[in-house]
């Protein structure tokens, strides 16, 4: 049986994580890069490099991107243009980029999620079956999520994502909250803090904390690397590539 090699752009390919890809993908005996677009660039590649991607003229399956925020429009446009599967990992864009992301899957398949770890989106899943057991018996809810010391939003939008996993299983009646200092009261039933630590070198760790009467189960991921995230997308471009237009997340290629 002869499998298809998918062929996928890198869009920020000499960032940290689009290096990262780049060796990751020569590992892979399914997947190949065929393309980089990048404003920087330099040697170290060992395929063509376009500054921009309305400048890039060869033919792929999708693009994995891992860019900067103004660079994406550009690129949902080119992905309109082209019909082309887009794996979209750039965080902190606007909300009309948002939208316009969902008007792009109208037109083509795109796949975007706020943590591409595989680890994480199977944590998703494990945390809706918890907490539709546990916050009826009476559990609280924490997440405490730590980073390295560089990162400049809080709570991680990892964090966000899997407490919005958790609310949308109990029908999205628990309220957040980040900050108990100003707060002169017991811990309401129905809300789930968020807590943010910002240290080191620390790549990612999220803890789920369920705290009952009497005993506390508590969910755990650590990344150890930027790796898993690279991982997490080329798995998602295999999937994205030849699918029809639309809005897909990791909940789609973890099945």
């Amino acid at each position: 049986m002869v499998i298809k090699m998918i062929k996928v752009i890198m869009h920020g390919c000499n960032g940290k994580m689009g290096q990262t890809i780049t060796g990751l993908i020569a590992a892979d005996e399914e997947i190949e890069i065929v393309a980089g677009v990048d404003a920087f660039d330099d040697s170290r590649n060992t395929y063509p490099v376009f500054k921009s991607i309305e400048l890039c003229n060869i033919e792929a399956d999708a693009v994995i991107d891992f860019s900067s925020a103004p660079a994406v429009d550009g690129l949902l446009d080119y992905c309109v243009e082209k019909k082309m599967p887009c794996v979209l990992c750039t965080t902190g864009l606007s909300e009309g980029q948002l939208r316009k992301v969902e008007e792009a899957s109208k037109e083509t398949a795109i796949l975007k999620s706020a943590n591409m770890s595989l680890g994480i989106n199977m944590f998703l899943k494990l945390l809706k079956e918890a907490a539709g057991v546990l916050a009826p018996a009476g559990f609280d809810i924490e997440i405490v999520e730590k980073h390295h010391n560089k990162k400049v939003d809080a709570p991680s939008g990892t964090a966000l994502a899997l407490a919005d996993s958790i609310n949308e299983e109990l029908d999205n009646a628990y309220e957040y909250v980040y900050d108990r200092s100003g707060r002169r009261m017991q811990r309401p039933a129905k809300e789930i803090g968020l807590s943010a630590v910002r240290g080191g070198t620390i790549v990612g760790e999220h803890d789920v904390i369920f705290a009952g009467s009497d005993e506390v189960i508590t969910f755990s991921h650590t990344a150890y690397s930027k790796a898993v995230f690279g991982k997490g997308a080329i798995e998602a471009a295999k999937f994205l590539a030849g699918k029809p237009a639309g809005r897909y997340d990791m909940s789609d290629v973890i099945g």
